[in-house]
């Protein structure tokens, strides 16, 4: 949700002013250790809470975090908006390297999500992940580097990345220049 007003440059609500309920999870994108909170109709949430506390999920002295999910609401635009650039860069990498391999289509990269074409040359997505997330000794010796980086395999032949606060510029960059390693590697 934050993402996508982030994205969208509107409030929040207005993404979801027809939805009899919304739950938003602070961990994710926000960076509070824990929490979520969920808001709709009064007899909606009545019936949660009771069927929360019914299966143990009470917690106690929980201001703790909930003062990390408040600080992680004040800085959430500049954080994603930091996400949404970082995605962007990473993506507009891929099109730079013209790779017969894998491609992207930047109109679809509007937040920290970006889905990669994986083409032929390659086994599968999972070959790919695998590929990034391994660090060779040839990879060391040509670039003084360890990098390892994690992607998912999404589908047949979509790779997924996300960008969330822990992840840098110098990151991106880093995974911007292991996938260009890795494509190389591959056409050689």
């Amino acid at each position: 949700l934050m993402n996508a007003a982030g994205a969208q440059d509107v409030e929040p609500a207005r993404i979801t002013q027809h939805c009899d309920s919304v739950s938003l999870c602070f961990s994710k994108g926000l960076g509070a250790p824990a929490g979520a909170v969920l808001a709709g109709h009064r007899e909606f949430v009545a019936e949660a809470w009771r069927v929360r506390k019914l299966l143990g999920g009470g917690m106690r002295q929980a201001g703790v975090l909930a003062a990390a999910a408040r600080l992680g609401l004040e800085h959430a635009e500049a954080t994603l908006r930091r996400d949404h650039d970082n995605a962007r860069h990473f993506a507009e990498g891929i099109q730079e390297l013209n790779s017969p391999l894998c491609s992207v289509n930047l109109a679809t990269v509007e937040t920290n999500i970006v889905m990669v074409s994986v083409k032929g040359g390659w086994a599968s997505p999972a070959e790919l992940c695998e590929h990034l997330r391994a660090v060779s000794e040839e990879e060391l010796a040509e670039t003084g580097q360890a990098v390892s980086v994690l992607l998912f395999p999404w589908s047949a032949h979509t790779v997924r990345a996300v960008w969330h606060r822990d992840v840098s510029a110098r990151d991106t960059e880093l995974a911007k220049n292991k996938l260009e390693f890795v494509a190389r590697k591959c056409q050689e």
